[in-house]
Order: structure tokens, then sequence, then C-alpha cells
């Protein structure tokens, strides 16, 4: 257990007055991002079958909630970690053209999660996916998209302070680009953490480039798993990685923030590298990785918006837990209501 306690923290808004503003919050961010990258909404599911690979393994060592179907021969069902594979293939089945894709609303339980200020075992997140083209896979493509989502942001930003002018605006007019090699050449003693807290602490809003992919120190700047973002696609200038992550500057937590994980996505090429680098090319033979190696999924760009996080950003709360239902160790629960962080 993790916990942040800001001093003299009093929360911005009366309960009555959060739950409205969560509402508008939500709303009005899932309109802006649904016209600004022309996605449409669908139902997504809470579980999808094992052995399937349609399921996210995100750093390889969460284990997803199971269960078992006994109306379907005893077949093992999974409550999904995101839906980014599964959007992949909707992609697919719904024969959504290029330059247009589609949002869910994704909720999901990760167990393995340790809680702190904006870890839950409860996951809330926008889970978009969008069909481009092959010449559409390079750097300059996906830092306009991420511009585009930025924009939105600024946007309910903006609506909320409309509402409730207490709450100034405080995200820069533009977001910043940052390659994690970058990144690391900068601050080189410290951990990858710090070396975000840096950053977002400098900038306000950054965009770090090349998550999942072995940087000049040997290590990772952080985990992916190998069959959905693209992390070793050579980008520009000796760069490797066509993803990354969306990170602001958090006053009250006096930290780094990160609110998207996002990316182009492996075509057949960096798939079969990925696996491979990561030790597991079987997966290959798995029905989501043999229909994307047969041509039978599209090539897009994806990735999940946390819904949660961004109301608890927009709001300067100081706990997750003050805008979403979940379980909590009762001395987290003591603690924060010690100090005027109420949960729900």
């Amino acid at each position: 257990m993790k916990l942040y306690i800001p001093k003299d923290y009093r929360p911005r808004l009366v309960p009555e007055t959060m739950e409205e503003a969560i509402k508008m919050l939500k709303l009005t961010f899932q309109q802006e991002l649904s016209s600004k990258l022309h996605l449409r909404r669908v139902t997504a599911p809470l579980f999808v079958l094992a052995g399937t690979g349609i399921n996210d393994d995100l750093n390889g060592t969460e284990h997803p909630v199971n269960f078992t179907i006994p109306d379907m021969g005893g077949a093992k069902a999974e409550v999904v970690h995101s839906l980014a594979k599964w959007k992949r293939m909707k992609l697919g089945a719904y024969k959504i053209p290029v330059n247009y894709g589609l949002y869910t609303d994704m909720n999901a339980i990760r167990p393995d999660e340790e809680l702190s200020n904006i870890h839950s075992l409860y996951v809330d997140q926008w889970d978009w996916e969008r069909t481009i083209s092959a010449d559409q896979r390079n750097l300059n493509f996906l830092k306009s998209i991420v511009k585009e989502i930025y924009e939105a942001l600024r946007e309910t930003e903006q609506k909320l302070y409309q509402l409730h002018p207490h709450i100034t605006p405080v995200l820069p007019d533009e977001i910043t680009f940052i390659q994690s090699e970058d990144l690391l050449k900068e601050y080189p003693t410290l951990s990858p953490k710090e070396r975000e807290r840096e950053a977002a602490k400098k900038y306000g809003a950054i965009f770090l480039i090349g998550v999942g992919g072995v940087l000049s120190n040997g290590e990772k700047h952080d985990g992916r798993a190998p069959d959905y973002d693209d992390w070793t696609t050579e980008s520009e200038n000796g760069y490797k990685g066509l993803n990354g992550d969306i990170i602001l500057w958090n006053e009250v937590l006096d930290n780094a923030f990160e609110i998207s994980s996002m990316g182009i996505r492996v075509d057949k090429t960096a798939l079969l590298r990925q696996l491979d680098i990561e030790g597991c090319p079987e997966r290959a033979q798995l029905p989501f990785h043999k229909a994307l190696l047969e041509d039978r999924i599209p090539l897009s760009i994806g990735g999940g918006i946390g819904q949660s996080r961004l109301c608890m950003y927009f709001l300067r709360c100081a706990h997750i837990g003050e805008v979403q239902s979940s379980l909590w160790p009762q001395e987290m629960i003591d603690k924060c209501r010690e100090n005027n962080i109420i949960f729900k």
C-alpha cells in the first residue's frame, strides 16, 4: 500500500456537486474525443474466453480474474485487463474504414495492483481504436493524434472552469513530445518514474515516446505487452517505438500523472519481432495473432484513457477513491479520512 497525503488538503467540491461534475466531465470528454478522432461508441465485454489471445497481458505478470462456465462445457473466461486486441478485431468486424474508429466504456478488475492514490482494483477507461493506412504508421501521425486528444482534454478543462470558476485551468497550451531515450540521457541517475516526474513538472504535459523496448542502459522505461503497441519499429533519428504515454503534472500529488497509454499497433512484422524478443513466439498460433498475420485484422492506432483518473485530475482530488467506488485497506480509509480525503 502506497499513500501520499497532500498538506492541508481540502476537496474543491462538496459530495453532491462532485457527482454532477464527474457526470459532466465524462460526458464532455467522450463527446470531444469522439468528434476529434471520428469515433463511434460500441458496447464492450466485461470478460472474454481464456486461451484466445484476446485479453491483454499488460506487463506480463498480472493475473486476470477468471471463472468457469458450466453451460459452455466448463470453458474458462477471464475478466478483461483492457480491450486493445478486442477493439482491433471489432474494427475489422464492423468494416470501419481508414480515419474512422470506435470507443467504448471499459471496466476491468486488476487484483494485482498495488493500491495507492492513483491505483485501484477497479479500472474504468475509455478504450478507443481507429483504422489507419500503412503510410500512417509513422511518428508524425502518432503525434497528430496525441495533439487531438490533448485538445479534447483542454476543452474539457475549460468547460469545467465555466461551471466551477474556482477550479482554474492548469494545462499548458501545448503538449511536449519527449523520446524515452532522450529522457534517460537527461536524467541518467534517476529511475523511470523519477524521470517522468522531472519532465512533467518542467513542461506541465508530455507525451513520452517509445515505451516497452530496452533503452541504452539495458533497461525498459516501462513494460508493454508484445502484441498490441509497436515499440520496436524505427521512427526517426535512430529511435524506436510508435507508442507512448500522455503524462500530466499533478500539483495536488506533486508528481507525474499518467492519464493515457496509447500507440500505433503492431503490424505483422512488428508482432513477430516483439513476440521473439519477449520469448513467446508460440503466441503467433493464437486466434487473434493468426488473424493479424493473415491480414484479417486492419492496421490501427488506439489507446486507453482513464475515466476516474481524468475526473481526479480535473477536480484536484488527492485520491482516486474520491471519484470511484472500490475496495481499500481500512488503514488507508482511516488515514485519508483524518486528512479530509473522503472515499465513495
